[in-house]
């Protein structure tokens, strides 16, 4: 888990250096903080998805091209996101009572996008399948187990999870209530 976070951290350094675009520039782009880049960089913080998804727009490379570096450096299958590690969004206006969350906000033009609820039933059973695509999960409601190849990962209401589709992967019903989760699918256009 640790290593993929620093893995997309190096990741956006490299392709950022590599674009011979400075941490300011990039920041400008993404209408983020200096301090935020450098965090991410260094692998000190987790960009919420999307502001990741904005960083990567703001390199003017594909998703898929980003991530596959990321995959390659970590070796890992999947980033878990519990709700606790979730960042706030901090708004400008004072609001007593409003919490807003970041789920997902962007669209890219380099990708092809699917989003879906998905209701998961007791007793649901399913082989593993196989997308050609990246994967988001964000648990609604009630909690799931996923598979993905031969690991397996407790997802609760509010968790997110990312993965890369291509690793064969089911979620499992664990308890008498009904899963809701938001599924998103992002597809390169390279197919």
């Amino acid at each position: 888990m640790n290593d993929f976070l620093i893995g997309i951290g190096k990741r956006l350094k490299d392709i950022r250096k590599k674009n011979n675009s400075t941490i300011n520039e990039l920041a400008l782009k993404a209408n983020v903080s200096n301090g935020l880049i450098s965090r991410i960089e260094n692998g000190r913080t987790i960009p919420s998805l999307p502001v990741l998804l904005d960083l990567i727009q703001s390199l003017e490379i594909d998703a898929s091209y980003f991530f596959e570096g990321v995959e390659k450096k970590s070796h890992a299958k999947f980033i878990h996101l519990p709700k606790e590690n979730q960042q706030l969004i901090e708004k400008e206006v004072e609001a007593e009572g409003f919490k807003y969350m970041h789920i997902f906000s962007k669209s890219l033009h380099s990708l092809g996008f699917e989003a879906a609820l998905l209701t998961l039933e007791p007793n649901s059973k399913r082989e593993k399948v196989i997308t050609d695509a990246w994967e988001f999960k964000y648990i609604l409601k009630g909690e799931v187990k996923y598979l993905i190849d031969n690991e397996e990962i407790i997802l609760k209401e509010g968790d997110s999870l990312y993965f890369n589709g291509k690793f064969p992967h089911v979620p499992v019903s664990i308890s008498d209530e009904n899963c809701i989760m938001l599924v998103l699918y992002f597809y390169s256009d390279k197919h």
